[in-house]
């Protein structure tokens, strides 16, 4: 069986398609990553410690391995990643302005747009608007929204022909 079944509201069982319940486990992999690094920034606990509390308490349907590619990879190209956020901030702002947590949306989703070119940018930029809804108003969904943009731009810029 390829499909996992639930139940609809009327009772009668029906299949996730695989491409939906991946999106899905892809979407709370960012999520967790987001926690997982603000976390990080807050607490002081490595990068090691905060992979296993996360797999071993909080990811239950998650894709693992995204999460563990994010987190690790922000965490070791954290400096390239504030670079490129640095350069599409307006001018008089710095990073270190941002709430924690927007700043933790901000360096997965830059990661992801400079390290994993087999997800498309719009898949990315909307993955993480919807995890900056979660935690925001407008006026930072959208800050995350020009940041994204202006970098997929930057980084990907076939992706906008």
């Amino acid at each position: 069986m390829t499909g996992s079944c639930s139940s609809s509201s009327s009772g009668t069982p029906r299949r996730t398609h695989p491409a939906a319940r991946h999106a899905a486990a892809r979407h709370a992999a960012r999520l967790a990553a987001v926690q997982a690094l603000y976390q990080m920034e807050i607490t002081g606990i490595g990068v090691n410690t905060i992979i296993v509390e996360f797999t071993e308490h909080r990811l239950k349907r998650a894709d693992h391995e995204h999460f563990d590619a994010l987190v690790t990879g922000v965490v070791h190209q954290q400096a390239a990643i504030d670079g490129a956020i640095a350069d599409a901030l307006a001018a008089g702002w710095r990073l270190e302005r941002l709430d924690s947590t927007l700043r933790a949306i901000v360096r997965a989703g830059v990661y992801e747009l400079m390290h994993m070119d087999h997800i498309p940018v719009a898949v990315i930029i909307d993955d993480y608007l919807d995890t900056a809804h979660a935690f925001f108003n407008k006026e930072q969904t959208a800050f995350v929204n020009g940041v994204l943009d202006s970098l997929g731009r930057t980084l990907r810029p076939n992706s906008f022909s």
